[in-house]
């Protein structure tokens, strides 16, 4: 699934080819990729038809883009996205070919010669329209309200999402995917930080002091600025730009994926364990697993 990093190229790439451009015709060629929006695929389609597309915004691993009648103002809602497992924005030509899996198309109502077309493999992602959280500065659509600001946000509290964890008496890796805590980690860039932190992904939350929860907000931001740089990370062809192009982060991975290899620092081999119909990867001399405890 995409996380942070994916969802921000993502973002930028919206930013760059559909901002402030205004929607002619909304055509949902699959119900099920308009499934949250409840009132169906007929509404979904009228509420964007005429609007103007506003700056893409995100949350976490969510896309939003706001909406605003023209040549009104600001209604109030948004066009919200998931990705999914395979969820992708692709900028085409207006007569290029169907793509396999389109599940559903933007028109636009100018002169440039692209459309905006939602491609879903697993169906899994979605699109719908919601109305914005009153009086909230970012335009935050109601279903997000409960998704906590993700660590690159510059509004991201470190010493409340410390104060969390202490109260939370949970395990580390399992804190850092609860988007309720904390946005846009998934189980890539947890183990990635992880590993560059020294913590096994079992470490009980409240044994984390103050500074050590700060290395590891660090390493978080880190493992993301550089994943970002690289364009994400892409083990297939269901996670790509705009453009269709793949990112190459996972030519840098340390833990994830790398069962058997030598770890980067220490040469012992990555070990993957079952973990929350997952896996966790870490290297068992740096990340040394907690002591039992006892009573």
């Amino acid at each position: 699934m995409p996380e942070l990093p994916e969802v921000e190229v993502v973002r930028r790439g919206l930013a760059q080819w559909a901002a402030g451009r205004v929607v002619a015709e909304a055509a949902v060629l699959h119900p099920r990729a308009v499934r949250r929006h409840l009132a169906g695929a007929e509404d979904f389609s009228r509420r964007l038809r005429g609007t103007r597309l506003g700056e893409p915004r995100r949350r976490g691993k969510y896309l939003w883009v706001p909406l605003r009648d023209v040549p009104g103002p600001d209604e109030g809602t948004a066009l919200v996205a998931h990705l999914g497992m395979s969820g992708q924005f692709l900028v085409r030509p207006r007569e290029s070919p169907a793509e396999t899996h389109l599940r559903v198309k933007l028109l636009f109502d100018d002169d440039v010669d692209t459309d905006l077309r939602f491609v879903d493999q697993r169906t899994f992602g979605g699109l719908s329209v919601h109305d914005t959280l009153p009086g909230d500065p970012d335009g935050l659509p109601l279903p997000l309200a409960h998704i906590a600001r993700d660590p690159i946000d510059p509004a991201f509290d470190d010493d409340a999402f410390h104060q969390a964890l202490r109260r939370k008496r949970t395990t580390v890796k399992r804190a850092l995917l609860d988007q309720s805590l904390i946005s846009g980690v998934g189980n890539i860039y947890a183990d990635e930080a992880l590993w560059r932190s020294k913590l096994h992904y079992e470490r009980p939350t409240a044994t984390l002091t103050r500074p050590r929860t700060a290395e590891l907000l660090g390493h978080i931001r880190d493992v993301m600025k550089d994943a970002l740089a690289a364009g994400g990370t892409s083990f297939d062809s269901l996670y790509v730009n705009v453009n269709g192009e793949s990112g190459y982060f996972d030519r840098s991975l340390d833990a994830y994926g790398q069962e058997d290899r030598p770890c980067r620092r220490c040469g012992t081999p990555i070990r993957r364990r079952p973990w929350m119909n997952r896996s966790s990867y870490f290297c068992p001399h740096c990340q040394r697993p907690p002591r039992p405890s006892h009573g």
